[in-house]
């Protein structure tokens, strides 16, 4: 394929290809940046590309000096300050764009690399993930190759050539590299990216308004990832808590206040557990939350890596010692079988730590608590476990259905489920089922987290999904304390014992290939997932703890910083001993065309023809010509060396040859044997 840049002069070619692997570089960067930055930088680097296609003069320092204020002044309308994560990206961006227009000497291209590299780097402020690590990489392999082509200035070499010289270079930097990222001491909480870098993506929060969770089951994101020491749970005992909500206004839940958590859990004996626990690793996306959803239940503190703490917090939740806001890998231990909460009063009441869970707004859901005092009437004299059993064989047979689009929710929330649509979320299913049983006496509360998962086939690990995000509820019994009550596995079975979750619809491509093969569809994300998470495991997990853990690995029984520093250096010392043999072995001149060039000057001081050093091939031509070299070889030498020089300084279309064909050329001339 013919190159459409190759009649372009050399200066339009490179600036158009620097200007290519800037914008490759910005474009990650685009849904962060504010809009006027994100189109005053695409204006500028086209308005430079114009300029390089039409050899136009670049403009004057007014232009350059009036949109670098335009730049800083938006930049200070914008966040009120000129320092920080976001303002700076934001000038770093601009000032990158608007370089570019002053152009004109190797200095100015220097900047430009360098700007290019650091902007490049802060992509990784936004994400670390494994899609824009490889399209960093390829912004790396393109400045390398504009920098390459800066330090070659004569003739018009191509850009082939110097992308081949840049990927040497990175290869030859990639063990260096490697020593770097695994030996380099980690020092935590300094090692890593600022803790504002990932917002919250699991959608769980202290309060739950009817419909939010809805929205989150279309979402197909990964919110954890867990491996299990020996055999998984059932799907029907994968409840990985999150926030319960126990204050309810009469349409949205929030956590209990910091006074009625604190009554509670000293009022609430300790849990006990019965039964063998389930070991497992679990790996959290970042959330921006603190919550660290483990399965019910966890009586000890998951073990925490990088100096974080997990604090116990109410209702049976642990908390991190600060906000997710990278990947946390920890271990924990859980009990599917345990007890929990507070005893009833001597006459067997409810104790007043439970009365929030009791609250109701005055005169909200009437038909609600009409239907509650019907229950109690039936069942008159029977345990509370009786009203439990009532409305669930409700919600089994009185026509309920579990859907992705319930409709909108208007005043009464709970009697609009029971008696009106009919219809709801988890969400909707358990804030109408609390509010039943409220109504009815039996206290009780809804909790939000994670239900179910899926295996990956692949690496093992048990998938859990933003689609997976599920309410339940919990209500208290005086002779078992806190029971789970899951009532949308009344209303549909499958949810939570075969996982059958509600999907969107899938994409155009994606049905596509799942009307072409059902399972490949399955496969590829299974692979992806499996080599994604591997990423997540082995680079953006790799702490102090698995670094030390390699050191013991490599026999040092108490590993230190000091023996950290030691082996890097050693492999440091020996990269660079590598390097300094491979320079001198290597010639002195690095550029192909040069050495094939020395060559040629070699064989003629050989063959008695005083070449000098700095002779270009027309001169090597000429005094080859001049001397008394044999015809057969005289004549095909100069030939060659006017062709070599053409490979140098001639277009595109004027070359007759490459170099790896002039090399061989080269080898096949009849040279004359030496004189001893």
């Amino acid at each position: 394929m013919k190159n459409p840049f190759a009649h372009l002069p050399r200066e339009a070619r490179d600036t158009l290809f620097l200007l290519a692997v800037i914008a490759w570089v910005i474009l990650p960067q685009v849904g962060q940046l504010p809009l006027w930055c994100s189109l005053l930088t695409g204006i500028v680097l086209l308005w430079r590309g114009w300029l390089a296609l039409g050899a136009r003069p670049l403009p004057g320092r007014a232009w350059r000096i009036g949109l670098l204020a335009v730049a800083v002044l938006a930049t200070w309308a914008t966040y009120r300050t000129l320092l920080g994560r976001e303002a700076g990206v934001t000038l770093i961006v601009l000032l990158l764009a608007l370089k570019t227009l002053e152009l004109r000497a190797r200095r100015d291209a220097m900047v430009v690399f360098f700007l290019g590299f650091f902007v490049m780097l802060t992509n990784f402020f936004q994400s670390q993930s494994l899609p824009l690590a490889l399209a960093m990489l390829l912004g790396l392999l393109g400045l390398l190759t504009a920098l390459v082509n800066a330090h070659r200035p004569v003739g018009q070499p191509s850009l082939r050539e110097s992308a081949a010289l840049a990927a040497k270079m990175t290869l030859a930097g990639a063990p260096i590299m490697l020593a770097l990222f695994v030996f380099f001491p980690r020092f935590a909480p300094l090692w890593g990216l600022p803790s504002d870098a990932l917002t919250g993506r699991s959608g769980l929060s202290n309060t739950m308004e009817v419909g939010n969770v809805a929205e989150l089951a279309l979402d197909e994101g990964i919110a954890l990832r867990v491996r299990f020491d020996g055999a998984p749970p059932p799907q029907q005992q994968l409840y990985f808590r999150g926030p319960v909500l126990s204050r309810f206004d009469g349409r949205s839940w929030s956590a209990a206040s910091d006074l009625d958590a604190l009554a509670f859990t000293r009022a609430a004996p300790a849990v006990q557990v019965l039964g063998a626990p389930i070991g497992y690793e679990m790996t959290l996306e970042p959330n921006h939350q603190r919550w660290l959803l483990t399965l019910d239940v966890a009586p000890r503190p998951p073990e925490l890596p990088g100096g974080r703490r997990a604090l116990p917090g109410p209702a049976l939740q642990w908390l991190s010692s600060r906000p997710i806001t990278d990947l946390l890998r920890f271990r924990v231990q859980s009990y599917p079988e345990f007890r929990y909460g507070p005893s009833p009063t001597p006459d067997g009441r409810v104790p007043p730590a439970l009365a929030p869970e009791l609250h109701l707004p005055p005169g909200g859901n009437p038909r609600t608590v009409a239907l509650a005092a019907q229950l109690r009437q039936q069942h008159a004299g029977a345990e509370p476990m009786a009203l439990v059993r009532a409305a669930l064989e409700r919600l089994r047979d009185g026509g309920y259905v579990y859907t992705l689009d319930p409709g909108v929710v208007g005043e009464h929330t709970a009697d609009e489920f029971w008696f009106g649509s009919r219809q709801g979320f988890c969400e909707h299913i358990a804030s109408a089922f609390v509010v039943l049983m409220r109504a009815a006496g039996v206290p009780a509360r809804v909790v939000t987290g994670f239900q179910g998962g899926e295996m990956n086939g692949v690496d093992g690990y048990w998938t859990v999904r933003n689609a997976d995000a599920h309410a339940w509820t919990e209500v208290w019994l005086a002779e078992r304390g806190w029971v789970r009550i899951d009532p949308t596995a009344a209303v549909a079975p499958g949810r939570v014992g075969r996982l059958e979750r509600l999907r969107a619809p899938p994409g155009a491509f994606a049905g596509a290939i799942g009307a072409f093969s059902p399972t490949l569809m399955a496969q590829l994300r299974a692979n992806w997932e499996a080599l994604n998470n591997r990423w997540n495991q082995s680079v953006l997990n790799y702490t102090q703890t698995r670094q030390f853990d390699l050191m013991r690995g490599l026999g040092f029984d108490s590993p230190s910083w000091d023996d950290l520093a030691k082996v890097l250096g050693t492999l440091l010392v020996l990269g660079a001993t590598a390097g300094m043999l491979w320079t001198r072995w290597e010639r002195r001149r690095h550029d192909p065309w040069l050495r094939l060039l020395e060559r040629a000057r070699l064989r003629l001081r050989q063959a008695g023809v005083a070449a000098p050093d700095q002779a270009p091939p027309r001169a090597l031509k000429a005094l080859a010509d001049a001397s008394a070299l044999p015809p057969e070889l005289r004549e095909p030498l100069g030939a060659w060396l006017l062709a070599l020089e053409r490979l140098r300084y001639a277009s595109a279309d004027g070359r007759s040859a490459t170099l790896a064909t002039l090399g061989r050329e080269f080898q096949r001339l009849r040279w004359p044997r030496p004189s001893p």
